[in-house]
C-alpha cells in the first residue's frame, strides 16, 4: 500500500509550520514557566505583577514581564490591564494542568523530555549521521523528572484499582510473601504504588541508572515502604539472579531496552512457577499507515529525539523505538521463551496499554 503526502499547497504548508513554530514556543515557555516556579507562584499567590512573581520565584523582573506577556498572550494566563503595572492570573484548570502533580490532567513536566534532548542537538545530529546514540544518563534530570512526573499521578491513584480488576493477577499479588519485580522502575513511582496496593508482598527493582536508582530510594523512603523494596543498580538481562518472582513488570521502559529479547529472557526465567510479565508500554496503533493519530505522533516525538537515540547509544541494539507495535512485542515475547502474550483488560490508563507475557 502507497500512502499519499499532504495535497496541501505551498502557502497552506507554510501556514501549518509557522502554527508548529507557535506551538514550540508554547512548549518551551512553559517549560520555563514550571522550571523557575513561576507557574507555582501565581497558583499559590495570584494574581501578581512581574516585580511580584519576580520576588516569589527569585528571578529578573524583566524576563519575568516578558515571560507573563507571552503567556497571555498565548490564553495560558489572564491579564488584568486595568491594574497599573497589569496583573497576571492562572486560572483553576490551567493551574491543574501545570502544577498539580497529583491530577490525572497533570502535564506540567511534559516540556522536559523536549528540553533534555534540545540540550543535546549537537550530539544527536551526530547519532543519526553515524547509527550512534544519546544514552538516558546523559539525557539527565530533565528526560528523568519529565518521565517520572508524568506517570506518577497515574500510578498513584489508578494502579492499584487496574491491577485489581485483573482477578488472577490481583490474587497472585495479594499472596503474603510474593515476591515482584519492576525492572527499568524509574522514579520508582510504580514499584512503591505496587508496594502500598500489597503490603504482604516484597519488591525487587533493577535499573542501569545511577541516579534513577537514587530517585527510586528517596520516592519509597519517604512513603514509607523501604522496608520492603529493594532499589538494585542492576541491568534487567540479571533478572534471573534475581528471582523467584511471582510477577515481573516492566514499565514504560521496554521499547527503551536495547536487547530486550535478553531482558525479557532473564524475566522469564525468573518467575517461579505459575507467573507471568506485565508490561505497560504505549498504546500506539497495531501497524505503522502514514497519517497516524496524535498519540501515535507524539509518540514518534519521543522516539526520534529520546527513546530511539537512548537505545541506540547501546550497540548491538533492536533499535525498538517508541512506537511499538504490538505484533513487535509479541515476536519479542516469543523469542524470549513466552508461549502467549494477552492485552489485559485495563482501558483509558493515560497513553498505555497493558501486555501479559504467560509461560503456560
Amino acid at each position: 500500500m502507497t500512502t499519499s503526502s499532504s495535497n496541501a499547497s505551498a502557502d497552506e504548508f507554510a501556514e501549518r509550520l509557522f502554527s508548529s513554530a507557535l506551538a514550540t514556543a508554547e512548549t518551551m515557555s512553559v517549560y520555563l514557566g514550571d522550571r523557575l516556579g513561576w507557574y507555582a507562584a501565581l497558583a499559590e499567590h495570584g494574581p501578581l505583577t512581574a516585580d511580584e512573581l519576580a520576588d516569589r520565584s527569585g528571578t529578573h523582573p524583566r524576563y519575568a514581564r516578558e515571560w507573563l506577556e507571552m503567556q497571555a498572550a498565548f490564553g495560558i494566563l489572564d491579564a488584568d490591564l486595568a491594574t497599573d503595572p497589569a496583573r497576571f492570573a492562572i486560572s483553576p484548570g490551567v493551574a491543574e494542568v501545570l502544577t498539580d502533580t497529583s491530577s490525572l490532567s497533570f502535564l506540567g513536566t511534559l516540556p522536559q523530555m523536549f528540553a533534555a534532548s534540545f540540550t543535546h542537538l549537537p550530539e544527536l545530529l551526530e547519532a543519526y549521521r553515524t547509527g550512534g546514540g544519546v544514552s538516558w544518563e546523559r539525557l539527565g534530570v530533565d528526560a528523568r523528572e519529565s518521565q517520572a512526573g508524568m506517570n506518577r499521578p497515574w500510578f498513584d491513584r489508578q494502579l492499584a484499582p487496574a491491577l485489581a480488576g485483573v482477578e488472577h493477577l490481583h490474587t497472585r499479588l495479594s499472596r503474603p510473601g510474593a515476591r515482584i519485580a519492576d525492572i527499568g522502575f524509574g522514579g520508582g513511582h510504580s514499584t512503591v504504588a505496587l508496594a502500598k496496593a500489597y503490603p504482604a508482598a516484597t519488591f525487587v527493582g533493577l535499573d542501569i541508572d545511577a541516579e534513577s536508582v537514587e530517585m527510586a530510594r528517596r520516592t519509597a523512603s519517604d512513603a514509607g515502604v523501604a522496608d520492603r523494596v529493594e532499589f538494585l543498580l542492576a541491568d534487567g538481562a540479571d533478572a534471573s539472579a534475581r528471582g523467584p518472582f511471582d510477577v515481573a513488570f516492566a514499565f514504560e521502559c521496554l521499547h527503551d531496552m536495547p536487547r530486550p529479547v535478553d531482558v525479557l529472557s532473564a524475566a522469564r526465567a525468573s518467575l517461579a512457577p505459575g507467573g507471568s510479565m506485565v508490561v505497560m508500554d504505549e498504546a500506539v496503533s497495531d501497524e505503522f499507515a502514514g497519517p497516524a493519530d496524535d498519540l501515535d505522533k507524539i509518540m514518534y516525538g519521543f522516539s526520534l529525539f529520546v527513546c530511539l537515540p537512548d537505545s541506540m547509544s547501546s550497540p548491538p541494539s533492536a533499535a525498538t523505538g517508541t512506537v511499538m507495535r504490538p505484533a513487535t512485542l509479541r515476536s519479542y515475547a516469543h523469542d524470549a521463551g513466552f508461549s502467549r502474550v494477552d492485552v489485559l483488560p485495563i482501558e483509558d490508563f493515560s497513553f498505555f496499554r497493558f501486555y501479559e507475557l504467560v509461560t503456560d
